[in-house]
């Protein structure tokens, strides 16, 4: 059991989005903890900004109004008061499981820190703020006037909690000249980290799961369009074409029936939003649902997924939060488009990438970021990969742009079973999702294992000259180009993990072809985004003597792509040209 506690500052309450977003998680299924005690600490200046100046109303809590929270000012120079409101507050969250805000209305004595000096903005409530007595000293005079403790009482007990004080200060900074302990060997996360761990399930078990995923109950009435489609899964196992929909769901079911938790959320995530999930079926008659993978037989850990608000600040902060208090528990949000982590980007850096750096916090947060240029609105295309490769250090984080159905299925497994725990960051596909060729067999889910660098199939090792490098779905834009045909000394491989870098992997590929002449990083990103900026000088620590390193992509721009089809499409053809052609001088 645990009581959530949020304190705000007056000016934040009224003036930050999250505050809402995070009332409005309140009554909603998959967010609810039975109430959050939100205090305000109401000192009546956002910095130097007076009230008027940071919200519309005349109070600071009256955004809460409009969620039908309970809210209890008091005055903060009363005590009895302020605890007389907290019990109130207590007994409401108790007794109706809600939010409930107070909204402790004091000042702030020292301006904004102690070296700021308040009367440059505010004089008039400076020198008010100046010539009225403490808390402390209202409250000690109220209980020598009832005779409860005396005025010698009270200054010993103030001399006394300073002394504690100043101990505690004083054994901090001697504790600055103790030398701070190296990284042990148990923390490091090396690139190949995750290679011991068995990711791969017997077919026979996995045949097993596909048929209870596939179950509903009797009268239960699966539209006709959405059923003929879920038939096809039962075929992929013989026939081949899982894909990304069928691995995942395939993933859960194994870590579910092995006591791991999942919890899924996002927006429009039970259904996902290119159509491709369908975890929670709807009856066609009755709008029951029913969510097959809940009702394993052999399932020993709950899996949850919930559709999300559209909210990413709060609701990423929630699955954060969730994802430390439940560490053994794979925990995963999807954006509804990769971009959407843009405006949750403040939980991504303050908490996610930095977590273990300054608190030693570890998490198994996926994040799920749909990514690729499919001649979409350039909000659309791209979950800024470039923006998390810049905040990978120290081994903070996973990156992944995986290409396959089977190398997604064995991430999450990856993810949920390999000790060293930490966020991953996996830039998921649309246009694969359902693509021929980026679907797996059954065999590469019963005995694979996810690869950090996938080499070409196909190369004729000792004719290739130029060794052709990328990340996620612009593979299959190369491979699949006319000019492939006539481009017999080209190979291409695809690196799947950009951080940890496989440093090791990418060199005994790139040595691994003996009359290479020229390596070729190719994205369909910009220059100045995507994987070229961070993978560039590994990439050159990898080359032998003679053999040259060249970028293929767009050009440096402002805006993640061109966002109309046409000139889309154009250069999608350009990059796939000049990757595979003949070099120009």
């Amino acid at each position: 059991m645990a009581l959530p506690v949020l304190i705000h500052g007056d000016a934040s309450f009224a003036g930050q989005g999250v505050v809402a977003e995070t009332l409005n998680l309140d009554g909603i299924d998959g967010y609810s903890t039975g109430g959050t005690l939100h205090v305000i600490g109401n000192n009546q200046i956002g910095f130097t900004t007076d009230p008027a100046e940071g919200r519309s109303t005349r109070y600071a809590s009256d955004l809460a109004k409009g969620f039908d929270v309970p809210i209890i000012h008091v005055n903060a120079d009363d005590p009895e008061a302020a605890i007389a409101a907290v019990r109130l507050a207590m007994a409401f969250r108790r007794r109706f499981g809600v939010d409930v805000v107070i909204d402790l209305v004091g000042y702030r004595r020292q301006g904004h820190n102690e070296q700021d000096e308040a009367a440059y903005t505010q004089p008039l409530m400076a020198a008010a703020i100046a010539a009225h007595p403490t808390v402390r000293e209202q409250y000690a005079a109220t209980l020598a006037e009832r005779k409860v403790v005396a005025p010698e009482e009270t200054e010993e007990l103030v001399k006394r909690v300073t002394l504690r004080l100043r101990e505690a200060h004083e054994a901090l900074r001697a504790s600055f000249d103790q030398a701070i302990p190296s990284k042990t060997r148990s923390e490091r996360m090396p690139s190949g980290a995750g290679a011991g761990t068995d990711t791969a399930v017997p077919d026979e078990r996995l045949r097993g799961l596909s048929a209870e995923l596939l179950r509903v109950p009797e009268g239960f009435t699966v539209h006709p369009k959405l059923a003929r489609q879920l038939e096809r899964r039962a075929g992929a196992l013989d026939e081949g074409g899982i894909d990304w929909g069928q691995a995942e769901s395939l993933a859960f079911a194994t870590l579910v029936t092995e006591g791991i938790a999942v919890r899924l959320t996002g927006q429009d995530t039970e259904r996902g939003t290119f159509s491709q999930r369908h975890m929670v079926l709807h009856d066609a008659e009755t709008g029951e649902q029913y969510a097959p993978i809940q009702h394993l037989a052999g399932a020993t850990a709950s899996l949850e997924i919930y559709n999300s608000p559209l909210s990413e600040f709060a609701c990423l902060g929630f699955e954060y939060g969730y994802s430390v208090a439940a560490p053994d528990s794979l925990v995963l949000w999807e954006a509804q488009f990769g971009d959407f982590v843009n405006s949750g980007q403040v939980i991504v850096d303050q908490f996610i990438v930095s977590g273990l750096s300054k608190w030693k916090q570890t998490s198994r947060l996926t994040l799920l970021l749909p990514h690729g240029y499919e001649g979409n609105g350039p909000e659309h295309s791209s979950g800024r990969l470039e923006r998390f490769l810049q905040l990978a250090a120290q081994e903070n984080v996973r990156i992944v742009n995986p290409s396959t159905a089977a190398q997604y299925f064995h991430l999450l497994r990856r993810q949920a079973l390999e000790p060293r725990a930490r966020p991953l960051v996996v830039m998921t596909p649309k246009g694969l999702l359902r693509l021929r060729e980026a679907s797996s067999t059954l065999s590469d889910l019963s005995r694979g294992a996810f690869a950090t660098v996938i080499d070409d199939p196909a190369a004729e090792r000792g004719s290739v000259r130029r060794l052709v490098l990328c990340s996620g779905k612009v593979y299959y834009d190369i491979v699949g180009h006319e000019a492939r045909q006539q481009a017999a000394e080209v190979a291409v491989g695809r690196v799947e993990q950009l951080y940890p870098y496989p440093s090791d992997t990418v060199s005994a590929l790139v040595g691994s072809y003996p009359a290479l002449e020229e390596v070729v990083w190719a994205q369909e990103e910009p220059q100045n985004m995507g994987g070229w900026r961070a993978t560039r000088h590994r990439l050159e620590e990898a080359l032998r003597e003679g053999v040259s390193l060249r970028y293929v992509g767009r050009p440096w721009r402002a805006s993640p792509s061109e966002g109309y089809p046409t000139a889309h499409l154009r250069e999608q053809d350009r990059i796939a040209r000049t990757a595979l052609g003949p070099r120009v001088a």
